[in-house]
């Protein structure tokens, strides 16, 4: 019996539209001065119902809050795409301020502790961000505080856990040189290695659940991400080697197309009828987080299935996280892999596409992950042949 490797009914025509690399960099600067017509400097960005659910909004974090605007804001700026009129260092600051005061995790959410050392849910991506534009000596030793009280997290993810203050410091090293900032990242990667199982997983402890997840947010391929650049070449050639061998058990290919489940053990379809095609599970996020050395058949049938499935539907929308940005970054990937141009023409397609999704909705999202700016960032990332995937690969 054959495989069902995606929903059809999920994902909608693409886009007719030509890449126009004059139209992109205007489709941005749109964007920007609606996140800056749209900032309050008390109330920051309005929440969507989806980011700020049973949370204390406005949201302040990186993942759906105003760092991650405040971020994607700033790479615009120092790319020279796209200037914004806001003064980022302050709605940085009022971030930070508001999340001490009032902390955004949702309301009887099982956060991992010490929840507010996450990078992406927590403190510590607020205070990076806000350290990056004002260079304060006590915002350093606070995100330093923050980076050492998470090294021996036992979640063993990107969101919450080391892995995702690895990415911190690791960040900081490149800014700072500072030797605290190596010692943090020699402890953090360490205490990782050691959380390794003897099958190659990390076992994600998480809202309750015990898994071996695959995803980059929640899981495998995050985490070889985070150790890169952190551990010895000859190391960092084993966990890719193994890495490798543990996509290719776990892979389910179909008619030349490949897709991948959210867990170990877990089939594609999940209990609530989906099969995740998306950066945050399944085979895009697979793809672009692994591309490095994934298999080069695994990766282009991944990349396929894609390209096949189309653009994510109006419920997924053009985020970087479950949307039509995030998918295409496996073409970038694909494109960076083999340097076939095709792949970059896709990858440009659906920039086009999700800039249209962007203004097919009428209003404004400010977040990074799951809004506009995200979608800025890949379509700039389009324009550029840049192919990395933002924070998780590089902070510019």
């Amino acid at each position: 019996m054959p495989f069902v490797l995606y929903r059809r009914e999920a994902f909608e025509p693409l886009t007719e539209t030509p890449w126009d690399g004059a139209f992109v960099p205007r489709a941005i600067r749109r964007i920007v001065s609606d996140v800056d017509a749209a900032y309050d400097a008390e109330a920051l960005w309005p929440a969507d119902e989806w980011d700020g659910w049973q949370a204390a909004t406005p949201m302040k974090n990186l993942y759906v809050g105003a760092a991650g605007v405040v971020h994607a804001l700033d790479v615009l700026r120092r790319r020279g795409i796209a200037d914004s009129r806001l003064d980022l260092a302050s709605a940085a600051a009022r971030a930070l301020g508001a999340f001490r005061e009032a902390p955004d995790f949702m309301r009887g959410e099982d956060a991992p502790a010490p929840a507010a050392s996450a990078l992406l849910r927590g403190e510590t991506g607020i205070l990076l961000v806000t350290w990056r534009l004002s260079r304060r000596a006590e915002l350093e030793r606070e995100l330093l505080q923050r980076v050492r009280q998470n090294v021996d997290d036992q979640v063993d993810e990107v969101m919450w856990g080391t892995p995702g203050t690895l990415i911190a410091a690791r960040a900081m090293i490149e800014w700072t040189g500072g030797d605290d900032w190596r010692e943090a990242c020699r402890d953090s990667a360490e205490s990782i290695w050691r959380r390794r199982a003897d099958d190659g997983f990390w076992v994600q402890r998480l809202h309750g659940t015990t898994e071996r997840r695959l995803d980059p947010p929640h899981g495998l391929v995050g985490n070889v991400l985070a150790l890169r650049d952190a551990i010895a070449d000859d190391r960092c050639a084993q966990l890719h080697e193994e890495t490798s061998a543990l996509l290719d058990q776990t892979v389910v290919v179909e008619d030349g197309l490949a897709n991948w489940p959210m867990w170990l053990g877990a089939p594609l379809e999940l209990s609530d009828g989906e099969i995740r095609v998306q950066w945050c599970g399944g085979a895009p996020g697979i793809v672009a987080g692994a591309g490095a050395y994934l298999h080069e058949d695994l990766l282009l049938a991944g990349a396929r299935l894609v390209w096949q499935a189309g653009p994510p539907g109006r419920e997924k929308g053009s985020s970087i996280c479950h949307g039509t940005a995030g998918n295409g970054y496996a073409f970038l990937k694909a494109f960076e892999r083999t340097g076939d141009e095709e792949w970059l023409e896709r990858a440009r397609r659906f920039a086009m596409h999700a800039l249209e999704q962007v203004e097919r909705r009428g209003r404004g999202r400010y977040s990074l992950w799951t809004g506009d700016l995200g979608v800025a960032l890949y379509a700039a990332d389009c324009l550029a042949e840049r192919t990395a995937y933002p924070i998780f690969e590089t902070w510019d």
